[in-house]
């Protein structure tokens, strides 16, 4: 393989505008090397296979998607409660939303991986990963709930980004007088949260 990590990370970059927009099956070394703008065979120089180009997909999105380390920080100057914790969620929300393409292309990810038993068990590791750094965050940070609420707050929030970044006309006017997403986030986090005492 091809060792020229900056054109390697463009074509990986290449590879998520195409999954993104075409699926897996339009996830083709041609296509790749299309979106790049390099020759065509040269994608084929730095993969194995679908597969690894994939697997590095995956590493290259939870970068791209990564929260910034200056606004984490910044957070978590404010007091640990619910509203710190609401913060926490509009911050994914809008990183979602400014990377509409990545997200797009994990989604398409997490689809592959079901037809596709050897990827199945990497993303699986990849994704549970995600969750448990999220869940451990939580504890660390001394932020209000358990690995309970977490779990919860995941699942919530899973299910308005997927709506929202590719359905979105099914949640306008979902809840009366609630914006989306923002006035949706809010109320995900007050369900799971609710003020008072947490464990």
């Amino acid at each position: 393989m091809v060792s020229n990590p900056g054109r390697r990370a463009a074509l990986v970059d290449a590879g998520v505008e195409v999954l993104a927009r075409e699926g897996a099956r339009g996830l083709t070394f041609r296509a790749v090397d299309a979106e790049a703008g390099v020759p065509v065979g040269t994608a084929s120089n730095y993969f194995t296979g679908r597969a690894d180009l994939l697997r590095q997909i995956d590493t290259r999105l939870h970068v791209r998607l990564a929260p910034d380390p200056d606004v984490v920080e910044e957070l978590l100057a404010r007091p640990k409660d619910r509203s710190l914790v609401t913060a926490f969620m509009h911050d994914l929300m809008g990183r979602a939303t400014r990377d509409r393409t990545g997200y797009l292309a994990l989604t398409e990810l997490r689809l592959e991986a079901t037809r596709r038993p050897e990827l199945l068990a990497s993303y699986t590791k990849s994704v549970r990963g995600d969750l448990e750094e999220a869940m451990e965050f939580h504890r660390t940070a001394g932020l209000p709930g358990g690995d309970e609420s977490v779990a919860v707050l995941y699942l919530a929030m899973l299910g308005l980004l997927l709506e929202h970044l590719t359905l979105p006309g099914v949640l306008e006017g979902v809840l009366p007088g609630v914006s989306v997403p923002d006035g949706l986030v809010e109320r995900i986090v007050a369900t799971v949260l609710p003020e008072g005492p947490q464990e």
